[in-house]
């Protein structure tokens, strides 16, 4: 039954996964470096030679004071320039044309004094008023939006998810290998947010799809009856792995940036809006198998191996996709 329920969430899954990791905000970055005098920092996602068409525009009075200097770097366009605001407190930002995507934009206001303020603007509300300070609240609400976000939108990272709740048969194994996938992910992605760990972001995420094709051959291994480490305790393979993706949740993080002055704060309810979406995904997977187990109807003995035959399938292309990028 539970391989049903696989196989159900993997068909729900599909068609959002060939763009794994696609969905990536803009972020929009403002530093004071002189009074009234802003350092602006516009990055915005591309797919091939495309650039999404946003644009900051800030409602009051401010004015560009240099040309705006554009550089393409793997998978977004950064454009940078100097604009003039005496009074940007108060005012409005807004980016033009975000209502008409599906991407957000995040956005941090760098004050000389030490002080910043960091918003999510969204196609349903693409622009905001500056207040005179940010809040701790501010900064957590944001961020665990964040990570709910990402790991909802993370396929790769629920396959891995689904792959082990398939493998962990108990509710008391069940809960050791998500505990263990936690912990380990938790670690990784504090290291390296924080700058204690570099590690090159291209082959962590080819590698991330090599896990994710490993797993998938553990279940046709153990629906064939052939024991293995990950069998008989499950939490060792998802905690070993489980660091390997805390480092592709660094990589989300980096691109996203984390707000001066509340760098702690934000990384940990990053991590906790990532936790959350875990747990919704596991409850969503749970209300399923629930679902399924009311039916009377029985699927044949191969349909068992479908779910790993598709996810190891699609994991592969992923590392192919991810190394040709190399």
């Amino acid at each position: 039954m539970r391989a049903r329920a696989a196989g159900v969430l993997l068909a729900l899954l599909w068609p959002l996964a060939c763009p794994a990791h696609e969905v990536r905000p803009s972020f929009l970055e403002l530093r004071e470096i002189l009074p009234g005098e802003y350092a602006v920092l516009w990055k915005t996602p591309m797919r091939g030679d495309a650039r999404l068409a946003l644009v900051p525009e800030l409602l009051g009075e401010a004015a560009a004071t240099s040309p705006v200097v554009t550089r393409v770097t793997p998978g977004a366009a950064v454009q940078t320039w100097h604009v003039r605001a005496p009074a940007l407190r108060g005012q409005t930002l807004r980016i033009a044309g975000l209502e008409a995507t599906m991407t957000d934009a995040l956005v941090q206001v760098r004050f000389a004094d030490g002080t910043a303020w960091t918003q999510r603007l969204t196609p349903r509300e693409p622009s905001a008023t500056i207040p005179l300070r940010d809040s701790a609240f501010a900064v957590a609400r944001v961020y665990v939006a964040l990570g709910v976000e990402h790991i909802l939108l993370g396929v790769d990272h629920l396959l891995f998810v689904l792959a082990l709740l398939v493998i962990a048969h108990s509710r008391w194994r069940l809960l050791a290998t998500v505990t263990a996938f936690t912990a380990a992910h938790s670690i990784t992605l504090a290291l390296a947010t924080l700058g204690f760990v570099h590690v090159p972001q291209q082959p962590v995420e080819a590698v991330i799809a090599l896990s994710i094709a490993f797993v998938a051959v553990e279940i046709v291994r153990i629906r064939r009856g052939h024991a293995s480490l990950t069998a008989r305790a499950p939490w060792i393979v998802a905690f070993a792995f489980g660091l390997l993706h805390g480092f592709g949740f660094a990589g989300a993080l980096s691109e996203i940036g984390l707000p001066q002055g509340h760098i702690p704060l934000a990384l940990l309810f990053f991590n906790i809006g990532v936790e959350l979406g875990q747990l919704a995904f596991i409850a969503a997977v749970a209300a399923v198998v629930a679902a399924l187990r009311r039916l009377p109807a029985r699927l044949p003995p191969w349909a068992g191996l479908v779910p790993p035959y598709a996810i190891g399938t699609l994991a592969m292309f992923w590392m192919f996709e991810r190394m040709a990028a190399f």
